[in-house]
């Protein structure tokens, strides 16, 4: 669907392997952070939200407000360097070492207009769930507080998604492995920024995708799940099996 850009997400305390800088880890033989740097390589421009001693060439850093402030405030920090022209844009954990290419072609074909009313393989769009962690509920539009985020029609005049990510097996969403319209996350963090009172520090992702219509994808392709992230020794070990 043409050019995308992609922000990384690189902070976290890791508190379940002992606060290590994770995406540094090695998988492979490569660290987790430039192995999912690698399959966003078309990506337009990349940008790493997180400490950083080293990065591949052509990736440009920055430091989520505060520093370890979270996934949404990283996500706003990574957004915040992002032309008004990019119009869609990557958003991934760091430590999905198994992430492919492909994957991320999957994600930005659905992220594509709809052309009739049957549901494309392997996919569903969806509201995302209601957020159970105290937010406000979404501002109306013309209420002054923050604009609703902007609809995408498909060919049938029907609102298109406004991102689209992996589900694993028992459903659930793997929200840091999708793809998503750059102008419906800008929207989004102007109204949580609002809702929490000018902090996105903490905050959840689930709460940032409140509201917004997201294409649900069902992996397909051969080999492990590219969603699967690092969070123990364990996994990184699993991970380690599966790239050999």
């Amino acid at each position: 669907m043409g050019t995308y850009a992609a922000v990384v997400l690189a902070g976290g305390a890791a508190r379940r392997m002992g606060g290590l800088d994770k995406p540094a880890l090695p998988v492979g033989g490569r660290s987790m952070r430039d192995r999912v740097l690698a399959a966003v390589s078309d990506a337009t421009p990349r940008v790493l939200v997180g400490a950083a001693d080293a990065v591949p060439s052509g990736v440009r850093v920055v430091q989520e407000d505060p520093p370890g402030g979270g996934p949404v405030a990283a996500a706003a920090a990574g957004l915040a360097l992002l032309d008004p022209a990019v119009s869609v844009v990557a958003l991934l954990a760091a430590d999905l070492p198994l992430l492919t290419p492909a994957a991320i072609g999957e994600l930005l074909k659905h992220l594509e207009p709809e052309t009739s009313d049957t549901e494309p393989a392997g996919g569903r769009s969806a509201p995302a769930p209601p957020d159970r962690s105290g937010s406000a509920p979404v501002p109306p539009a013309g209420s002054g507080l923050a604009p609703a985020p902007p609809a995408h029609s498909g060919l049938d005049g029907e609102r298109g998604p406004d991102g689209a990510c992996f589900v694993d097996g028992d459903g659930r969403r793997q929200s840091l492995c999708g793809v998503w319209r750059v102008a419906a996350l800008r929207a989004a963090v102007q109204r949580l920024t609002v809702e929490r009172g000018g902090s996105l520090s903490g905050a959840p992702v689930r709460a940032l995708l409140a509201g917004l219509v997201v294409r649900e994808v069902a992996w397909s392709g051969e080999g492990p799940p590219p969603w699967f992230d690092c969070d123990t020794d364990e996994d990184v070990r699993r991970a380690e099996e599966w790239a050999r």
